[in-house]
């Protein structure tokens, strides 16, 4: 039988599961300055979390992952798990090398993410993503929608903007769409960023108030330097452009781009 006869295949590492209490699932996929992918990375390695499943999919990029020791892997979703961190809540961490580029697959993908979530008895997922504004910021905003009024009153306790229109691209929003079919409540928090740099600082701030919500304490000192470069980078191309320096007049046009009433989200 080969591997990808079907379009998602989800490998665990043991043929037993763990036994998880209350679990929240917490999200973060490769998109827009990576902003939640940065985040969730972060936390999944200052708590040693297990690594629970590997999810391949024909959808993602053809292509390999080259390791820091020179093997190689093909392109994939990770899921970890933590016991025994929250008072109330187990968690489990959902990461990866991409998200799907075909649309029907990241609906397949998403079915299959949400199933296993109610495998554990996951009632509560949280995605991490980019609001994008064109425009560079010290201290990013953080936005959010929610698939219930619980969610929504969630977000007004920790003084997270609400977004009322638009809509969100990818695993971030469809995770939320089919987790609500499904009876799997729902939040998603977005940091303010340009959309022209990878964002560490839009990083630590939505990590910041993910950790207020779960009730979580983690050090947090890789994620202050990887936030204070991207400061420094983002000062550096705001005096390239003020010196009207070497960027190419495209790049410059694009920069210089008003900030937009409504944010994309990613």
């Amino acid at each position: 039988m080969s591997f990808f006869q079907k379009d998602i295949n989800a490998v665990f590492s043991s043929k037993k599961s763990p036994t998880l209490r209350s679990p929240i699932m917490i999200c973060g996929f490769p998109g827009t300055g990576y902003v939640g992918k940065l985040a969730i990375d972060h936390v999944i390695s200052e708590l040693d979390s297990i690594h629970l499943a590997d999810i391949y999919s024909t959808s993602f990029p053809p292509q390999v992952i080259i390791k820091n020791t020179g093997t190689v892997e093909l392109m994939k979703n990770i899921l970890y798990y933590v016991k025994d961190r929250g008072q109330k809540h187990d968690f489990l961490f959902l990461t990866g090398d991409a998200q799907p580029v075909s649309s029907k697959v990241e609906y397949l993908l998403g079915e299959e993410i949400i199933k296993i979530a109610k495998n554990f008895d996951v009632r509560q997922i949280i995605t991490l993503g980019a609001y994008i504004t064109g425009m560079f910021v010290e201290t990013p905003r953080i936005f959010g929608v929610a698939t219930d009024e619980d969610g929504l009153k969630l977000l007004n306790s920790f003084n997270i903007s609400k977004i009322d229109n638009g809509s969100i691209s990818g695993m971030n929003g469809i995770l939320l769409g089919i987790g609500k079919i499904n009876n799997v409540k729902g939040i998603s928090l977005l940091g303010e960023t340009s959309g022209y740099v990878i964002d560490a600082n839009a990083s630590k701030y939505i990590l910041k108030k993910l950790l207020a919500i779960i009730g979580l304490e983690i050090s947090m000192e890789d994620m202050d330097k990887k936030a204070k470069d991207t400061i420094m980078l983002i000062k550096s191309i705001e005096q390239r452009i003020g010196e009207k320096n070497s960027l190419s007049d495209d790049v410059q046009q694009m920069v210089q781009k008003k900030q937009p009433e409504i944010g994309y989200i990613s």
